[in-house]
């Protein structure tokens, strides 16, 4: 069944999927509808968008969420007008990711990838739109990704405890080139100077713990 508060897309949408031997037993415009049409018909997969009536927040994922936690084996495709990562990340955080998917509308005007995505899903399978997969990357990789080898050996002393006078020594240059390193530490980890903050003993806290889950 299909959830979309959009008449044209709505209607849209039904038709395509029909033409390649889909059945849509319903197709609903707002998040309360879409819960008591499930009820009603018992699907096997749900498509739906983010952003539902009334509040086009989020009613349609929650709603998918939830029927999720009422029927484990409710296949879920959701679709968004843009990368919400919060959105995605929520749905594929669920105890079970198996038969769901995450798209952006735009992969419905790409008819092949649209009902393969719907087919896979309906079977099981975890969907991810590439371009949501790219920012799912970003956002979790470990800042320590952005130092070099160099900055990595001079934060990797001064989680040790080593003074930059020690790092100078050990790794054979100025105490110059090791403050102009940390300085570089501390602007590729996103640590300003402020009157709060210890920078140095926040960079070795970021080592610490993204270098051990590394």
């Amino acid at each position: 069944m299909l959830a979309e508060d959009g008449v044209l897309v709505r209607e849209g949408v039904v038709g395509l999927l029909t033409r390649f031997g889909i059945d849509v037993v319903a197709a609903v415009g707002d998040a309360g509808s879409l819960v008591s049409a499930v009820s009603a018909y018992e699907p096997d997969l749900v498509i739906t968008d983010v952003r539902m009536p009334p509040g086009f927040s989020d009613e349609g994922l929650r709603a998918a969420i939830a029927l999720r936690g009422g029927r484990p084996g409710l296949a879920v495709l959701v679709l968004s007008q843009y990368i919400e990562l919060t959105y995605a990340g929520e749905l594929l955080a669920a105890p079970s990711a198996a038969g769901v998917g995450y798209l952006l509308k735009d992969r419905v005007t790409d008819v092949a990838t649209f009902v393969d995505a719907v087919r896979r899903v309906a079977a099981g399978d975890t969907v991810v739109d590439p371009q949501v997969v790219k920012q799912l990357l970003k956002r979790n990789s470990s800042p320590l990704e952005r130092l070099s080898p160099r900055e990595r050996e001079v934060l990797a002393l001064m989680a040790e405890g080593r003074s930059n006078t020690a790092i100078a020594r050990t790794l054979v240059l100025s105490e110059a080139a090791v403050a102009k390193n940390i300085t570089g530490i501390f602007t590729k980890l996103g640590l300003p100077p402020t009157d709060d903050d210890n920078r140095r003993i926040l960079a070795v806290l970021t080592y610490l713990r993204d270098g051990a889950r590394g």
